[in-house]
């Protein structure tokens, strides 16, 4: 079952599942972020990975150091066309153990070519969010910072799991950085 709004707030205040924590739905002339019906809002923060010269072939088993830079920008990035950032959420997450979440990409960025690509949040993970952030037009597109990105929605689970994400020592626990992909 998808949680509710009442439910998001009581776990990010008496439990810090969310900081910092916008109970609220802020809008305001920004792409919204913060507490939703069913979600949350996460917003994008300043900080970006960004390839940094060509290369013929990305590998994910491959180190990719020396591949990408890291930029820190003021109010938006300007993500080119057909490309690919990786950025971070401005919030940090503490998932509880009966919960796993599935995330989608604003629909205000969709409908300009952005597509926001990011896995479930296991049960007990923590850390800030690594967004893959991809530019499939033709154009740069702007994107910008401390607004919204994308949405997560918690799902209860019908039994806890045997094994957390915290358990076996994911290889993303805690991240605090964008985390480059590994092995």
């Amino acid at each position: 079952m998808v949680k509710n709004d009442k439910w998001i707030k009581k776990m990010a205040l008496e439990r810090k599942m969310i900081e910092p924590f916008e109970a609220g739905q802020v809008k305001n002339g920004k792409i919204s972020f913060g507490t939703s019906s069913y979600g949350y809002d996460m917003r994008l923060s300043n900080e970006f990975m960004v390839m940094k010269k060509n290369s013929d072939l990305l590998d994910p088993k491959q180190s990719q150091d020396g591949l990408f830079e890291s930029v820190t920008v003021k109010d938006y990035i300007e993500i080119p066309r057909n490309s690919v950032i990786l950025g971070k959420t401005v919030e940090y997450f503490r998932i509880p153990r009966d919960i796993i979440t599935i995330a989608f990409g604003k629909s205000t960025y969709a409908r300009c070519g952005i597509f926001v690509n990011i896995t479930p949040f296991e049960p007990e993970w923590e850390g800030f969010v690594t967004l893959s952030i991809a530019n499939i037009t033709s154009v740069p597109v702007k994107v910008y910072v401390n607004e919204g990105i994308a949405q997560v929605l918690f799902l209860d689970v019908s039994e806890v799991c045997e094994v957390s994400y915290a358990d076996r020592k994911g290889k993303y626990q805690a991240q605090k950085t964008i985390a480059m992909a590994k092995i």
